[in-house]
This record gives structure tokens, C-alpha cells and sequence, in this order.
């Protein structure tokens, strides 16, 4: 979207990539985030690192094509802590999340989206303006930005944390019927 006007800059993501959305302008389908993470703020693209591979896998068992969506993240820099060569990720604050909602809303009435997904308790607080308990309306359809339709459900991140592989597995397939849930809102009218 390049006739998008650049998105605010937080103090502390000064000098870091501003990492905006991808997809066709027009696309029918949205996919929110939290921010960049360090692969994403390295290549400038949303969702490439860890969490991208395994939302791009999640995509394709869910039978959507990532080149149809648009990806972007409520946070357009990478917050993160410095610890030796490594880069830490740090959750953006509610100021944070404030800061770059602005634009995350012009984001959205630009592609105008069929659906809005929420991955996410970021993306949703970015969304609607409010926390919202992620795990209790996980894969329930909401009323967005402008009265949008939204789809809440997790992060791919959060399927990376789970410690347990069987309760990793469990998880995966739920997001991916989230995910189907979604592609079935889009294109099944």
C-alpha cells in the first residue's frame, strides 16, 4: 500500500524498519497481528520468521491461498529487548498498541476487508480500541472496525510457546479450523 501515509513511531522504535502490510489491496480477507517480530523486522515483510512459517502452514491446511489475505500487525515496529548478540521480543504496551491504532484503522477501511482475523490479544486491543479475553471468545465472530465482521482467535506465536507437543498439536488444528471457519465466512457467499 504504498499511497498509505507511514505510521507513527514509538521513542523506543526509532531507527528500526517500519514493517507495513502485504497482500492485495482489495483483499477479502485480513490478517492481524501483534508486530514484527526479529525475521520480520530484518526482511521488512510481516509475518516471515517462526510464527509466519507455521500461520502459512496453518493457512494452507486451511485451504487459503496467504497471496489472497492481507497480513499486517496492529504494532508496526519490533519492540524487543537487547540481550548480547540477541534480540528479545517485548510485548507492546497499551500505549503502544494506541500509538499505531490510527493507522491500523486507515489499514483497514484502505483494503476493506469481507472479514477481519484477529490474531491475538494485540490485534484484537487494536482492532476494538479494548482488551478482550482472547482464550474465552477464541474463534467467535465479532463486530470490528466500523462494524466490520472480525474472527478472534490466537497468535501463531502462542502455538510455538506451548511446552507440551501434544497440546501443541491439539491447538495447531483448532487454529487451523479457526482458520477454516474464516475462509468458509469469505468465500462461501
Amino acid at each position: 500500500m504504498s499511497h498509505t501515509p507511514q505510521p507513527p513511531t514509538a521513542s523506543w522504535a526509532a531507527g528500526h524498519t517500519t514493517v507495513l502490510g502485504e497482500g492485495p489491496p482489495q483483499a477479502p480477507l485480513m490478517l492481524v497481528g501483534e508486530q514484527p517480530g526479529d525475521a520480520e523486522d530484518r526482511q521488512g515483510r510481516p509475518f516471515v520468521g517462526p510464527a509466519g512459517r507455521l500461520l502459512d502452514r496453518a493457512l494452507l491446511a486451511a485451504g487459503l491461498d496467504r497471496a489472497a489475505c492481507y497480513l499486517t500487525n496492529a504494532v508496526k515496529h519490533f519492540k524487543f529487548t537487547q540481550r548480547g548478540a540477541r534480540r528479545i521480543h517485548q510485548k507492546p504496551d497499551s500505549g503502544d498498541i494506541a500509538l499505531y491504532r490510527p493507522f491500523l484503522l486507515r489499514e483497514v477501511d484502505a483494503v476493506a476487508p469481507r472479514l477481519i482475523v484477529a490474531l491475538g490479544a494485540t490485534a484484537a486491543q487494536g482492532l476494538l480500541g479494548r482488551k478482550i479475553g482472547v482464550l474465552k471468545l477464541r474463534g467467535q465472530f465479532l463486530s470490528g472496525p466500523d462494524d466490520r465482521p472480525m474472527l478472534l482467535t490466537v497468535h501463531p506465536s502462542f502455538l510455538l510457546r506451548l511446552p507440551d507437543p501434544a497440546m501443541q498439536e491439539e491447538e495447531y488444528q483448532r487454529f487451523v479450523r479457526e482458520l477454516a471457519l474464516a475462509k468458509g465466512r469469505v468465500f462461501s457467499s
